[in-house]
């Protein structure tokens, strides 16, 4: 199927290389800008990313003098991840830009910032991620998802999502940040009115109610968040909300907003990429047996590679955003300040430059250099190793202990150019 593309235009570029790799893109039908194309299959739109990748240079989508180049390829992903100075996060990484006075009223997310105002509050937040934290949060993992499993085995739900995928990574957040159980019920409700219409097929009455929703999630969380950010300043405990408010790093910690933007961004960068690279890993093992097969029998040896096979291939964020802070060149193209950029993941981890039978799920790939955790740089994801212990400690019991554990049909997908969110998944499986 085409979808018509609106522009290609060739604003600041230079070299004979731009006219024809636009042109090239627009008889191809190509238009990363148009909510259309994210209403396509996934494999239709992985087809495009892959025709984007063999064109000299990053092609611009939407109007002129706005819209943005695609970065579809591994390096170019991985180079503009690596120089923050010439591509910036700031005012924002994400469609559309938060508001100045949001960020005012909120806080401003670390995935939004710059040089030393993001050094110093990654700082804090690195030094709060303990040895000591760590090591129990790895164990409290361990006994989440053992919990989890039994209640999923008790109670034989039809959907992994709330039942399982959600659940745990929720639950680990929660257990790491020190929020009490009193606090969860009313959070995921407001999490979920959040984020209930996000995504490009979502009708008018609801884009215009969303915002409204939202704000009113969000503030309900810095409420929450400040009320906790007291008691933990009054009466510190082994929780990660503890470390940050009293931590002493350069003289400085988190204060109540800040604490709440982090809650926040992990909420979206601990529970919405894991729930969602947890379902696509248990429907890619179910539509490949002989990869389960594999996994299951040595599952030890396989099992770090499994979890970077599946976060690899469903590469649970898309896409990110970058503004041009100052006249530099990337992938055959001259860009110039104030132009913007957005950094597609999801065609980064299918670059046939990189990866041999890009489309297949293997979990022996190796080497598997994947950018499903960011390209590197200044913002590569945090919470990369805790996601990864959590998809390990669910995968081990879900192989181990029910019997047959599967998908049943294909995964209902949210049509989203943001992030590749699973609605719902049927599954069922048999006692031991």
């Amino acid at each position: 199927m085409k979808v018509p593309i609106q522009t290609a235009t060739q604003g600041s570029a230079q070299g004979s290389d731009s006219g024809s790799a636009q042109s090239s893109a627009g008889a191809a039908g190509v238009d990363l800008a148009a909510p259309e194309f994210w209403r396509l299959p996934r494999p239709a739109r992985l087809a495009a990313f892959a025709h984007l990748r063999t064109l000299d240079a990053p092609v611009h989508f939407g109007e002129p003098g706005r819209g943005f180049y695609a970065l579809v390829k591994h390096a170019d992903v991985a180079e503009a991840s690596r120089r923050p100075r010439d591509f910036a996060s700031s005012p924002g990484v994400t469609t559309p830009e938060p508001a100045a006075w949001a960020k005012a009223v909120f806080g401003n997310s670390m995935v939004n910032m710059d040089g030393p105002e993001h050094a110093q509050l990654r700082k804090i937040v690195s030094r709060a991620f303990s040895p000591r934290l760590l090591a129990a949060a790895e164990e409290d993992v361990r006994e989440v998802a053992r919990r989890v499993v039994d209640e999923m085995i008790a109670a034989r739900p039809q959907d992994f999502m709330p039942s399982v995928a959600s659940r745990m990574p929720f639950e680990v957040i929660c257990n790491l940040m020190g929020i009490p159980q009193r606090y969860r019920p009313e959070i995921a409700e407001r999490i979920d009115r959040a984020s209930e219409n996000v995504g490009v097929k979502r009708g008018v009455r609801a884009r215009m109610r969303m915002p409204g929703r939202g704000l009113r999630a969000l503030a309900h969380l810095q409420l929450v968040m400040a009320r906790l950010a007291r008691e933990r300043r009054r009466r510190p405990t082994d929780d990660l909300i503890s470390a940050l408010v009293c931590a002493d790093v350069d003289g400085q910690a988190l204060n109540a907003r800040q604490l709440g933007a982090f809650f926040s961004l992990l909420l979206v960068a601990g529970v919405e990429t894991t729930r969602n690279a947890m379902a696509h890993g248990l429907a890619l093992l179910t539509d490949h047996p002989e990869q389960r097969r594999l996994l299951a029998s040595d599952f030890e040896r396989h099992a770090d590679g499994a979890v970077d096979e599946i976060v690899r291939h469903s590469t649970p964020i898309i896409q990110f955003r970058r503004t041009v802070a100052a006249e530099c060149r990337l992938g055959g193209r001259l860009f110039q300040p104030g132009e913007k950029v957005v950094l597609f993941y999801a065609s980064a981890n299918r670059d046939e430059a990189v990866f041999t039978d890009p489309d297949a799920f293997d979990v022996t790939r190796s080497p598997n250099p994947h950018l499903g955790y960011g390209g590197g740089g200044p913002h590569y994801c945090l919470g990369a190793h805790l996601a990864r212990q959590e998809m390990k400690a669910l995968f081990h019991e879900l192989l181990t202990r029910p019997r047959d554990l599967r998908a049943v049909g294909v995964p209902d997908l949210v049509d989203s150019n943001f992030d590749n969110r699973v609605r719902a998944l049927r599954f069922a499986f048999e006692r031991n």
